[in-house]
């Protein structure tokens, strides 16, 4: 890793430090994270600290209605392990229901689309595995914040403004998030008693008491009276899980690790399988070709995503065969230099809105973590007095009689969030995350390829301009590409946005460790309202 090898726009330099560092969307939550590193608590318990924060602080996009995953490098155990904490369809859902409701494809809105919450899960299953401390000592930043407020920053309030009539809808959420008839602006104070209340509540009795009793109650009364199927039997039935992460090596000695469906981290590894038979260092960085060579990739592997991508309990996934080198092989052969294509799924080999943080410690323990409610404010429901916001994962069910990701009852549905993490000669080197729904892993093999194939530092691979595929040919760019590379990609078929200031280009957080010194290296998106902070 070379600093500043490259030079793009950016407001930022990394943040360096040797005992403990933490990187997310929002600077209070940084900073009750390092709050916790600095008080002896380790990585596991930092992450925690964070993102329960984040929970108060940034609920536009994050709450314990919501689901998790994460990837946890354990120094104790000398291994990665994967989190799966999203939550399952209710068990009175069936696709005939929305169907019956006129109903094509499955709603983005509303109460069939809240899914089981599975994030509290999560927490408990890494904090019991790898913490130090209890949800009653992690919580009290978290419960200052919504007890007596916090001042709303930038970006959050933007993504705020933007769901008001979402939240009018609804008299519980119109009460909570939008105090006098609005959302608040920034540099406004901000408090959530209600919210308040709840976090208390699972900070003195622990994790049952929202998966069962009063709150589990609220939130049951809110999705039904809605319209919706979601019984106190699927809270009470919940539990997270340990997967097993799926990864794919590249170049000198890296591996790239995802957590496998019913996410859509194989999607970052498809496209990252393709394009590492690309001599990307020969296409030159951030020439036509190189844009054009992984812009063909993303799009595979977002079609084979599509199309295979479920709730692994419930329907066969062809993972090894669409992870297999013969594979990418074959859909490498596909894509034309000089021309876009038109992307369509293959038939691989049949083989047996949104918060993301990471945190690292002094003792080599890395989180990767993201947590999110969907789309922003998620259903648009808030439960009751409880303050909590319930998610939309729902949406992300298809409708295609047969297909894998077709509703059923007790399934996950297809998932966007996903952590990342890639390790150098098989130890940890690189938590990393790029949040934003379809974006999540456009970014990440965009980040991941200038953390290792180019040899950029964290907070550099993070500036460096993106592309976002959006469907079919097109796709947008940001402004600083120049624009006779978009001349030339336009020339080679592809659609360019006409605006792509109107779109987000994700939100990336990075931490690297240097084995050799053990300094820590953090990055934070210059395109949010977050900070890299250490000590």
């Amino acid at each position: 890793m070379q600093f500043e090898t490259y030079t793009f726009p950016s407001r930022r330099s990394n943040v360096i430090a040797s005992n403990g560092l933490v990187a997310t969307s929002q600077p209070l939550a940084a900073q009750a994270g390092l709050r916790v590193l600095q008080e002896g608590g380790n990585a596991i318990d930092a992450a925690i600290a964070t993102v329960a924060t984040l929970c108060v602080v940034e609920p536009t996009s994050t709450g314990i209605g919501g689901d998790a995953f994460a990837l946890i490098w354990s120094a104790r155990e000398g291994r990665l392990f994967g989190l799966n904490a999203s939550g399952p369809a209710p068990m009175r859902l069936t696709a005939d229901l929305p169907r019956q409701q006129g109903h094509t494809t499955f709603p983005t809105l509303g109460a069939l689309t809240v899914t089981v919450p599975g994030a509290l899960r999560g927490w408990q299953l890494a904090l019991e595995r790898f913490g130090s401390r209890g949800l009653d000592t992690l919580l009290r930043q978290p419960i200052a914040y919504a007890r007596h407020g916090f001042p709303v920053s930038q970006r959050i309030a933007r993504a705020w403004a933007a769901s008001e009539q979402k939240m009018s809808a609804h008299a519980d959420s119109r009460r909570v998030w939008l105090p006098g008839g609005r959302a608040p602006r920034a540099g406004t104070r901000f408090a959530n008693p209600e919210f308040a209340t709840t976090l208390q509540t699972l900070a003195d009795a622990g994790y049952d008491a929202f998966y069962q009793g009063e709150i589990a109650q609220q939130i049951v009364t809110c999705v039904q009276k809605a319209g919706g199927v979601l019984a106190k039997a699927d809270l009470a039935a919940y539990r997270a899980e340990w997967v097993e992460p799926i990864s794919t090596p590249y170049g000198d000695g890296y591996t790239f690790y995802e957590i496998p469906p019913n996410t859509q981290g194989m999607t970052a590894l498809l496209a990252l399988n393709i394009a590492r038979g690309f001599d990307l260092a020969a296409l030159g960085y951030g020439t036509a070709d190189y844009y054009h060579a992984l812009i063909e990739a993303t799009k595979l592997a977002f079609a084979d995503a599509h199309t295979y991508i479920g709730d692994p309990r419930q329907g066969r996934i062809p993972l090894a065969g669409l992870l297999s080198e013969t594979y990418a092989r074959q859909r490498r052969s596909l894509i034309m230099p000089t021309q876009a294509l038109e992307p369509e799924a293959g038939h691989p080999p049949q083989q047996g809105d949104t918060v993301y943080l990471t945190v690292a410690d002094a003792q080599g323990n890395m989180v990767s973590w993201i947590q999110s409610l969907y789309m922003g404010f998620g259903s648009g429901l808030t439960a009751g007095t409880t303050g909590v916001q319930l998610q939309n994962r729902g949406a992300n069910f298809t409708l295609e009689p047969g297909h894998v990701n077709e509703a059923a009852p007790g399934k996950r549905p297809f998932h966007t969030i996903i952590p990342g993490f890639i390790s150098k000669n098989g130890q940890p080197w690189c938590s990393f995350g790029v949040m934003g729904g379809f974006m999540q892993p456009q970014g990440h093999l965009q980040v991941g390829l200038n953390l290792a194939a180019f040899g950029m530092d964290p907070q550099t691979a993070l500036d460096a301009p993106r592309f976002n595929w959006l469907q079919g040919k097109e796709v947008a760019l940001e402004t600083a590409v120049a624009p006779s590379v978009c001349a030339e990609l336009a020339r080679r078929g592809h659609e360019l946005h006409p605006n792509p200031a109107s779109l987000h280009f994700g939100g990336g957080q990075a931490i690297v460790h240097l084995r050799e010194s053990g300094i820590l290296v953090g990055g934070s998106e210059p395109r949010n309202d977050g900070t890299a902070v250490g000590w």
